[in-house]
């Protein structure tokens, strides 16, 4: 081999050394993610038949579900949110092990959402009739003296109003492309579908409707101590770690900073609108930024071929899909 081959060997051999450990810490780092997530399975893949698929692969619900860092901002704010509605507070406090297994919970909020996201319409139905069986047990009576149960229309509703809010308001504030108005009355309209198979009622369709929802339903909200208890949770997190600290800490600062003013005020959070725009925001774009790198398999990169990735999907939406449901959904 004369001189010039040997340099090309040499830069090949290198070029396989630094790759191999460039994905030995992606891989590091997407075991830790799925961890502190408790995701203890790995995923199927997502299903790309549009017609055996719950939502289409080229769904705009499989396009804002599918960014990981948006997705875990918006449920963190979506958890706070929720506890306004004492009767769905009075649920989660007298039936819900959120304390005691808090990843475990977490774990299974996330399987739904993955299924009902990316999986067939036979997954999806099976997921929504484990949740209905649930919801039947789910029954007590609140604080105020007033019965609730987890399969109340009414309170489906709610839950389910407060989530797409949240990742909605996550998505505008913090996903790589912003959703067009006319993309964010889809996504509602599609998510709907959703809510009516749990066993909600008369569900916002568009942004509009959404928030006349919203100013309906304000005056039956309320911080109650539960709520407080639930709240203080959430704000302090899990982690133990000082890396673990610092990143959740720095999601749920985003996580409040997307929470609309007047939720956040009734959650006793401080309304810091500077504070949150010119520290939080660029700082949780960041580690926007390196989670997507987590969860992205390498690729080569070619101008007319979309990346290939883990688990057979490829390119376009359909790709980011698989790349982020491997770590949301724990599918």
């Amino acid at each position: 081999m004369d001189a010039r081959g040997q340099i090309e060997e040499a830069r090949a051999v290198g070029k396989a050394v630094t790759a191999g450990g460039i994905e030995h810490v992606r891989t590091q780092a997407l075991t830790q993610v799925r961890r502190s997530m408790g995701m203890t399975r790995e995923p199927p893949p997502a299903c790309t038949d549009p017609a055996l698929a719950y939502f289409a692969p080229d769904s705009v619900v499989r396009r804002i579900h599918g960014d990981l860092p948006s997705m875990l901002i918006g449920g963190l704010s979506a958890l706070l949110f929720q506890m306004l509605h004492p009767l769905a507070m009075a649920g989660v406090a007298q039936h819900s092990q959120y304390r005691s297994d808090p990843l475990g919970r977490l774990e299974r909020t996330a399987s739904f959402l993955g299924t009902t996201t990316f999986g067939t319409r036979d997954e999806a139905r099976d997921a929504v009739e484990r949740v209905r069986r649930v919801h039947v047990r789910v029954t007590g009576t609140a604080r105020d003296g007033r019965h609730y149960s987890a399969a109340d229309p009414d309170l489906l509703t709610w839950v389910h109003c407060a989530e797409v809010s949240s990742f909605l308001a996550a998505t505008r504030a913090y996903a790589p492309v912003r959703p067009t108005p006319t993309e964010e009355d889809d996504y509602l309209d599609q998510m709907a579908a959703v809510a009516h198979d749990l066993g909600a009622v008369d569900v916002p369709r568009s942004v509009a409707r959404l928030d006349a929802y919203f100013t309906e339903v304000r005056p039956r909200l309320a911080f109650t101590p539960e709520a407080r208890t639930a709240r203080n949770f959430v704000l302090r997190g899990v982690g133990r770690w000082p890396h673990e600290v610092a990143t959740y800490g720095l999601l749920v600062g985003a996580a409040q900073g997307v929470l609309p003013t007047w939720a956040r005020r009734q959650l006793r959070l401080p309304a810091l609108p500077a504070g949150d725009r010119l520290a939080v925001r660029p700082s949780a774009r960041l580690l926007g930024t390196a989670f997507r790198w987590v969860v992205t398999p390498p690729a080569t990169h070619d101008p007319g071929r979309a990346p290939t990735v883990r688990g057979g999907h490829s390119g376009g939406p359909a790709g980011q899909e698989g790349r982020h449901r491997s770590v949301v959904t724990g599918q």
